[in-house]
């Protein structure tokens, strides 16, 4: 019985080894993946570049004291265009009106205590000439008349302290601009360097931004080169995604790098008429940009990545070869090819994460890709 186990296994094995050996010279070659395929194409794209941006205004004024005292009258509602100029606050003067009163007050005694020594000195001389008094006290004389000088000299300068603390109890406009929300109310008690309100300009407006180091020929080039008004170089877009109606021109590039950043600040300047943009606004600039006409863009679609590096599937004849790419800009579905395509070539366009290098691939006849592209980064 043993022996016939053994015989009708051995005679299994050698079934199930003759059919796995006319199973494996029966496979063949995978088949061929059905792809689809574009002709790569030199063109002229217009793309542009985004950087986030911050709406600021040009010039901004904080509205501080220069007095103490309290606030007895504000003189605009928040949100006024105001002009320079133009009576904000008053403090009240009543402690500052006294002061001015008694150094007026002051200066008219010194000036009495100054003809009294004119007239003892102009005495005490006369006298010398005869001989009828002595030289030390026509020397006190003489001493207290200058004093009596010094002393309307400063009655005088003090007059001008007192006036000038009576003037800052009004509160003027330093600039014309839009004015906020007071910060203070009638009553309220304020103090030197308490910030009562601000004033800023509003039209124009600008936005700042970061612009890498690499990129200052550039932008400086964009500085020299001033646009008219109907450039559209430089663009905004609103925090809702939609884009500001007018174009802007860049005012200026900051004096130096930030080292901690590698960036320089550049600020952008837009016309706001309608007051839309806002100082604080966080929005985003785009920066227009025009490729050379002999350009290669190709849809994203075609571009794998692997481990940080991009790919496309190149066509030979009916195999699909892994070419390594050089990507620039992206364009909404578009990309820059800078390096590892030319114009002729052939990729697949549809159908990308089926193949392997090398793979074999039925095609359509190729497409062309577009002659150019006006999209945003």
């Amino acid at each position: 019985m043993k022996g016939l186990l053994q015989t009708a296994l051995l005679f299994v094995l050698l079934i199930a080894t003759s059919c796995g050996s006319k199973t494996n010279m029966q496979q063949g070659p995978p088949p061929a993946v059905s792809v689809n395929t574009d002709t790569v194409e030199e063109a002229s794209t217009v793309y542009y570049d985004n950087y986030p941006a911050t709406v600021t205004a040009l010039i901004q004024v904080d509205i501080k004291p220069q007095v103490s005292g309290n606030i007895t009258g504000v003189y605009f509602h928040d949100g006024d265009h105001v002009r320079k100029g133009e009576k904000l606050y008053s403090i009240d003067p009543q402690q500052y009106s006294g002061a001015y009163q008694q150094s007026i007050a002051n200066v008219d005694v010194a000036k009495a205590n100054l003809v009294k020594a004119q007239k003892n000195a102009d005495r005490y001389l006369e006298l010398q000439k005869n001989d009828a008094i002595a030289t030390q006290t026509v020397d006190n004389a003489l001493a207290d008349l200058d004093a009596a000088k010094q002393q309307v000299i400063a009655a005088q300068a003090n007059v001008q302290s007192v006036a000038t603390n009576l003037k800052y109890t009004t509160i003027y406009s330093p600039i014309d601009g839009t004015i906020g929300i007071s910060d203070v109310k009638v009553g309220t008690s304020v103090y030197p360097q308490t910030l009562l309100n601000t004033v800023s300009t509003d039209d124009p407006i600008a936005a700042d931004i970061a612009v890498d180091q690499a990129l200052i020929p550039k932008f400086t080039e964009l500085l020299n080169n001033k646009a008219s008004a109907t450039d559209s170089t430089f663009t905004i877009t609103l925090p809702d995604g939609s884009v500001y109606q007018y174009s802007g021109h860049i005012s200026f590039l900051d004096r130096a790098v930030d080292p901690t950043t590698g960036t320089i600040r550049a600020r952008i300047v837009f016309p706001n008429p309608e007051k839309m943009l806002k100082a604080g606004i966080t929005a985003s600039v785009r920066v227009k940009n025009q490729s050379a006409p002999n350009t290669i863009v190709i849809p994203y679609k075609c571009v794998i990545e692997q481990l940080g590096e991009f790919f496309v599937y190149k066509v030979q004849d009916t195999i699909a070869l892994q070419t390594r790419v050089a990507l620039g800009n992206k364009i909404n579905g578009m990309v820059i090819v800078k390096d590892g395509l030319k114009a002729g070539d052939i990729i697949v366009s549809d159908g990308v994460q089926k193949l392997r290098d090398s793979s074999a691939i039925n095609t359509g006849k190729p497409k062309a890709l577009p002659q150019s592209s006006s999209t945003s980064k």
